[in-house]
């Protein structure tokens, strides 16, 4: 046996997720079916976890490449809309153009619903290479699109459906090789997003002006089957799959009835409209407050690359101190960056000071949001058991993107109610942070209480 295997359940750092200090939090409750994946339940002792070596290594550097691709394209959203909105799709208003993304990421969210079971059920080869083929297409005939429904099938249900498969897969392996080093592997894998968010806008908005639309899309495209036969090629599942059934394959909403989960379920949705509103209307703002055009395409770059290491750092340290614990921190920061410095840049008249704002905004902001994502799934699979991870991140996530498909729109109709001004979108994505704050908060504390001793360690 190897030496870095890990037992779950026998392994410090296991014993204080799975075993709360509050013996009363250590029952399930009497609601909850027993036959229902359980919060308070402990993994079996048999579970191990290689927490390395090479087919470890390999996997995650497959869903490295599988997450470029599909968060990649999620941290590009804002950058197609503000170019459709001046181009194409001018004649619509920002909230008609706001449902093409929102759907894109309704669909990137919630067909984790059914494909986390399928991942649990038959492993991850059918899922890569479908949602490869359906992102790829996206890409490809996203630049024959001029008509608005085209792109709502194009990008909001080709696109988001693919990115839902690939994220699948890439979470759900990672899940398969580590247990207490999760947090490390996800963030590691999970800053591809945020390497695709820094080049991808950056390359679409020169080869927007030298090639045009088509082409410009079209790169990217290429780009993604190459990333993807990579990602066919090494994503591999550690367990054995289970006998094919149609109850393998279909959602357990009965993990609902646990609250933790539920509770955790409704922070991430707050936190989702939060973080849209950042990462949709940024371009926007900068271009209306008089930014030239270089300079507010170069900002979500510049979030992304903030994003890089929020996504590795964050994830590290969720390790040391708590998955729970460290979204929390970062949440808190998610909100005083929001309200402390793209709000003021909002009031301000003077050209040089809103620069400057936005630009730390860009930076400070992605670092902070970028765990919002990537331990959202981990935070999910301290709640059940390793066979039960793709249904509890997938359920979540489906929860999270019925948050996305009507977040970005009623952004989009505040912006239009308030003439323009991004005041209103702005306290009302701090808002939303202030909520999904108090509800993370309120998930933690009914499993660990309010202490911060190493025993609370969540």
């Amino acid at each position: 046996m190897e030496k870095d295997l890990v037992v779950a359940g026998q392994n410090e750092a296991s014993d204080q997720v799975w075993e709360p200090p509050n013996p009363q939090l250590e029952k399930i409750p009497s609601h909850v079916s027993r036959d229902a994946p359980s919060a308070f339940e402990r993994p079996s002792e048999d579970e191990y976890f290689p927490e390395g070596g090479r087919a470890a290594w390999l996997a995650l550097l497959g869903c490295f490449c599988a997450w470029m691709t599909a968060f990649g394209l999620m941290n590009t959203v804002g950058t197609f809309q503000a170019y459709l909105e001046t181009h194409q799709l001018s004649a619509y208003s920002p909230a008609e153009v706001g449902w093409i993304f929102g759907l894109y990421l309704f669909f990137a969210y919630c067909c984790g619903v059914q494909a986390g079971p399928i991942f649990d059920a038959i492993g991850p080869r059918v899922l890569t290479v479908v949602g490869s083929i359906l992102i790829s297409a996206s890409m490809l005939l996203l630049g024959v699109c001029h008509k608005y429904y085209h792109f709502i099938i194009v990008f909001g249900i080709l696109g988001g459906v693919g990115t839902s498969l690939l994220s699948t897969v890439a979470i759900g392996t990672i899940g398969h090789y580590f247990n207490v080093r999760r947090g490390f592997a996800t963030g590691l894998a999970s800053c591809a997003g945020s390497l695709g968010g820094v080049f991808f806008p950056l390359m679409l908005s020169s080869l927007f002006a030298s090639a045009g639309f088509a082409w410009a899309t079209r790169t990217l495209g290429f780009i993604f089957i190459f990333l993807l036969i990579i990602a066919n090629i090494l994503v591999r599942s550690r367990l054995s799959t289970k006998p094919f059934s149609r109850t393998n394959i279909l959602p357990d909403l009965r993990i609902l009835k646990d609250k933790t989960f539920l509770i955790l379920c409704i922070a991430l949705f707050l936190i989702e409209w939060g973080l849209f509103m950042g990462l949709s209307y940024l371009i926007s703002f900068a271009l209306d407050a008089g930014i030239k055009p270089a300079l507010s395409y170069q900002l979500l770059s510049i979030l992304n690359a903030g994003s890089f290491f929020g996504r590795w750092a964050p994830g590290l340290l969720a390790d040391k101190i708590g998955r729970f614990n460290t979204m929390i921190l970062m949440i808190s920061q998610c909100l005083i960056t929001t309200l402390a410095l793209w709000l003021p840049a909002a009031t301000t008249s003077d050209l040089a000071t809103k620069k400057g704002l936005l630009i730390a905004f860009a930076l400070l902001f992605g670092f902070a949001s970028g765990s919002n994502i990537t331990l959202a799934p981990v935070c999910a699979g301290q709640l059940c058991k390793t066979e039960n991870y793709g249904k509890y991140f997938a359920t979540c996530y489906t929860i999270m993107g019925i948050g996305t498909l009507v977040g970005i729109p009623i952004g989009g109709e505040i912006l239009a109610r308030g003439g323009g001004n991004y005041v209103g979108l702005i306290v009302f994505g701090g808002t939303c942070y202030a909520a999904g704050l108090v509800f993370f908060i309120w998930a933690r504390v009914r499993v660990v209480g309010w202490g911060l001793r190493k025993a609370n360690i969540f």
